[in-house]
């Protein structure tokens, strides 16, 4: 008998429609009434043991795929929403440590052009239709961060380890640090520009994680670079391009790890912004820009060689970047997070990685820093660095 946290879903009508059989062909077969049958498939009726075993029989399969035991979806009292929704929302969850956290559809985390089937619904009241078990939530790892890559991880993870769920969702490199640091993620994926000695995600980790452990640990290498029409026909090649007066150019947010690099690109070459038309002119991720650039509005726009092509634009290059995942030490008991540490050091990610467009996976799993706190952090003087791309 189901605990009072148990239900029961039984997949009679499924197996019974399989044999292509009707209610009444089963009862017969099965020395039930048809009533019987019907009440066992809305749920209302669970047989004893020797009918279910003469349904086993007569379906072809066993017990247990007739009759499963599932967990009671669980209840929250509050949610932490990653970004704002109207008044209802399908929602992504996941439980970060003790807090529910939701990943509204559509919003800004979302990645474009992906449908996927709620874990549960913001009501107008602002509560929670749950459709899970909290045992199902809390075994589901989200990862935030703007590696298209990224979502490789659901189906490897699913492979490996059948019963952890991953959800990614989108985030600018600065957005997932402070989701991190906020308790609303398990995993951050970053990918900031070294200029010069120090290492740009170390630096990021520790200005914006002053107070936490963190394995910082290598996931892929991508090409980034300006996204243009396909053809190139307006022949850009390096930001010196940008300020010929022709060029319209779609930026990204503050804070955006790529907007940071053009900014240093424009100050090593002597370009003022303002005479980069389009400059102020931001959006918030790489998909966003390609869709200007592929609908004429914008020439060129920041992002990733593996964006641009899956859109079927041209692509400048200016140098590649090394994007790792940043993980809370005091996570690592996670069930999610030990399989997904399994999943980074495995040969099946590595050759995915290598078969996308302008990604590398030469640091996949490496293990960039087991970084410790320290008590006083300060942001790294980009202005004194040297730039290390051509």
């Amino acid at each position: 008998m189901a605990g009072k946290n148990e239900i029961i879903r039984c997949a009679i009508k499924k197996y019974r429609q399989l044999k292509g059989l009707s209610q009444e062909e089963l009862a017969r077969l099965v020395g039930v009434r048809r009533q019987a049958v019907y009440d066992m498939e809305s749920g209302r009726y669970l047989p004893n043991t020797a009918v279910a075993l003469r349904l086993a029989r007569v379906l072809g399969c066993t017990v247990e795929m007739l009759f499963k035991e599932e967990g009671a979806p669980a209840e929250f009292g509050s949610i932490q929403l990653l970004s704002e929704s109207g008044t209802t929302a399908r929602l992504s969850l996941a439980q970060v440590r003790e807090k529910l956290v939701g990943v509204p559809f559509p919003g800004a985390h979302a990645w474009p052009f992906k449908l996927e089937a709620a874990d549960g619904f913001l009501l107008a009241d602002k509560t929670i239709d749950c459709h899970l078990p909290q045992a199902q939530l809390a075994r589901t790892v989200l990862v935030l961060g703007c590696d298209p890559a990224l979502s490789l991880l659901s189906s490897l993870m699913a492979r490996a380890a059948p019963g952890i769920r991953v959800h990614t969702a989108f985030a600018s490199s600065r957005q997932a640090l402070l989701s991190l640091s906020e308790g609303n993620a398990h995993v951050a994926g970053i990918h900031y520009h070294s200029f010069g000695p120090s290492d740009g995600n170390i630096e990021a980790v520790r200005s914006l994680l002053p107070g936490q452990d963190c394995l910082v640990i290598g996931f892929s290498g991508q090409e980034e670079g300006f996204m243009v029409a396909p053809g190139n026909p307006l022949s850009i090649r390096t930001v010196d391009d940008l300020a010929n007066g022709r060029t319209r150019l779609v930026n990204r947010e503050e804070g955006a790890a790529l907007k940071k690099l053009l900014d240093t690109q424009l100050s090593r070459h002597g370009l003022p912004i303002s005479e980069v038309k389009g400059y102020t002119d931001e959006v918030r991720s790489h998909n966003e820009g390609a869709i200007r650039v592929a609908g004429g509005t914008a020439d060129a726009a920041l992002g990733l060689r593996i964006v641009a092509e899956s859109f079927g634009l041209g692509f400048v290059p200016l140098g590649v970047t090394r994007c790792d995942l940043v993980i809370p030490t005091d996570l690592g008991a996670h069930p999610g997070i030990t399989a997904l540490l399994d999943v980074l050091q495995s040969p099946g990610l590595r050759k995915e990685l290598g078969s996308l467009p302008g990604c590398y996976s030469s640091d996949t799993g490496k293990m960039i820093s087991g970084y410790t706190r320290r008590k006083k952090a300060s942001p790294p003087n980009l202005d004194a660095m040297t730039d290390i791309y051509p």
